[in-house]
């Protein structure tokens, strides 16, 4: 019998093919790349955390959901011949030539404790929580480092001037990965500034959609609770069936970009 896979052997596994089972005569084109100081010859088409695993390192924190965009896989990086430091996603970017990189192990991140219910909706709050904000030099670095091509030192501004919509929705796009407080010189963490900023929003100047209201009623009221009954019965294998089967939204049809 089987033993049950771990998530990341399971995850190893899927990956062999690129991974282990590479042919190096398979291989048009190469890329040198040195992780903590150590040179690695790996194929030039990977992503930075795929070429870590060519290289033989196992992942056991830090990449988040693979080859997506979560914001764990944080990394800084120096291409060759330059000084400048770079920042990116580790599963979006791809290895160049004579690349030095290293994963971090966290990012700033330090959160002080607050109950935005028991806060007035000011700016006063901000500066309350975040008092570095007003160190803000405009040097737009948080900008440059941010992977989502966020405008982050638009926002930070913008809560200065106590625009807290502006704020809102400027960072809604944020995957809190940490590059833009990586980079601050003036030791600002952006992400969780504008966090506090969308809470703060959404509490106080954001009516309740009605179709939240009467969603959590029918479940207080037990509407859902015999088919949550019947799904928490099935077997993996029959959730796998009624996962595949789902009903699905069609796809909007693409409009043509030629002109008239």
């Amino acid at each position: 019998m089987n033993k049950e896979l771990t998530i990341m052997e399971r995850i190893a596994e899927a990956s062999k093919s690129i991974t282990t089972g590479v042919d190096e005569k398979d291989v048009k084109h190469w890329v040198t790349i040195h992780i903590m100081g150590r040179g690695y010859k790996v194929p030039a088409d990977l992503t930075i955390l795929t070429a870590i695993e060519y290289a033989g390192y196992k992942f056991i924190k830090g990449c988040g959901c693979r080859q997506g965009f979560c914001g764990a896989c944080s990394t800084v990086y120096r291409s060759k011949g330059e000084y400048k430091l770079k920042t990116g996603m580790a599963c979006q970017t791809r290895v160049e030539d004579g690349m030095y990189l290293v994963q971090i192990p966290f990012t700033p991140a330090e959160k002080p404790p607050y109950d935005i219910n028991k806060e007035e909706y000011d700016v006063s709050t901000i500066f309350k929580f975040y008092p570095e904000v007003a160190r803000c030099v405009s040097c737009n670095t948080c900008t440059k480092a941010c992977p989502q091509d966020l405008e982050v030192m638009d926002y930070i501004q913008a809560i200065i001037r106590g625009d807290f919509e502006l704020t809102a929705n400027e960072s809604f796009d944020c995957i809190q990965c940490g590059l833009c407080a990586i980079r601050c010189p003036s030791e600002i963490v952006q992400y969780n500034v504008a966090q506090l900023a969308r809470r703060m929003y959404g509490r106080y100047n954001s009516p309740e959609p009605k179709n939240l209201i009467d969603r959590l009623k029918e479940i207080k009221e037990g509407k859902f609770n015999k088919e949550m009954e019947k799904i928490t019965s099935l077997s993996r294998k029959e959730l796998e069936k009624l996962y595949a089967e789902r009903e699905r939204e069609a796809d909007e049809p693409i409009e043509s970009a030629e002109a008239d």
